[in-house]
């Protein structure tokens, strides 16, 4: 497989997964991709290696002895940002859910391609940090985004929200980037899905539980939002009065 730009950097990748097989494997795909991999086979495992060695990101299995994924992702997000794709062994949609509810930036459902996952780590990884300036000119740094009492700075990757910086997700973070530079506009999820994901197809459930998260954070009532409107039939709309960009 192809290596991509950002592999060849070298980032740092936890995998956590109690099955010895789909560890070795996916540890496998992620070496030959670039990536210095580190593997737990359990929770307390993988808290202590992060410790350790922070990760740039974290390939973790929702179903853990003992200590689920759902309580490692809560502790590692508790010490400090770092991006989560959550491995479930079932299609059942609860679980991809709650994995989504917990902060986990993507999910892969057992049985999967490793080339696959491979290609998520890259696109997740890829968003989360600014992209490296081309040429020998200084690029211009990306103006700051006000709207609905917030300001977004893509560049810092830091929204704030009064005087209140918002503990975003790489995720929520794009998302609402991409609201607030289209105010007024309506998207479906699956032009969300497009748009910020940048997956042509997927499980559109991925972009409401989202959506939720992100009303969580923005708005004064999450259950009458007044920022991310949900327009019926069609899908959601950001609507503040856009307050132009500095």
């Amino acid at each position: 497989m192809e290596q991509q730009p950002y592999a060849s950097g070298g980032a740092r990748v936890l995998v956590v997964d109690d099955d010895p097989t789909v560890s070795e494997v996916v540890s496998g795909y992620l070496d030959r991709a670039g990536y210095v991999v580190d593997r737990a086979g359990d929770g307390p495992d993988a808290l202590a290696r992060a410790a350790a060695h922070w990760p740039d990101l974290v390939v973790l299995d929702l179903m853990l002895p003992g200590m689920d994924g759902l309580e490692v992702c809560r502790r590692m997000r508790g010490q400090g940002p770092v991006p989560v794709i959550m491995l479930t062994a079932r299609g059942d949609e609860d679980d991809r859910i709650l994995g989504l509810e917990v902060g986990a930036d993507d999910y892969v459902t057992k049985p999967f391609s490793p080339r696959e996952l491979v290609l998520r780590v890259e696109s997740v990884l890829r968003r989360s940090r600014p992209a490296p300036s081309s040429g020998n000119r200084p690029s211009q740094p990306p103006a700051t985004l006000r709207a609905g009492g917030l300001a977004l700075d893509p560049a810092a990757r830091r929204a704030v929200k009064g005087e209140t910086e918002l503990a975003l997700t790489i995720r929520e973070f794009d998302l609402l980037a991409f609201f607030m530079r289209h105010s007024g506009r309506v998207f479906s999820r699956e032009d969300l899905m497009r748009e910020v994901w940048g997956w042509d197809f997927g499980d559109l459930s991925t972009v409401t539980v989202h959506v939720r998260r992100l009303r969580g954070k923005v708005e004064d009532d999450p259950a009458r939002p007044r920022l991310v409107q949900t327009v019926w039939g069609v899908g959601y709309r950001f609507d503040a009065g856009r307050e132009g960009e500095v």
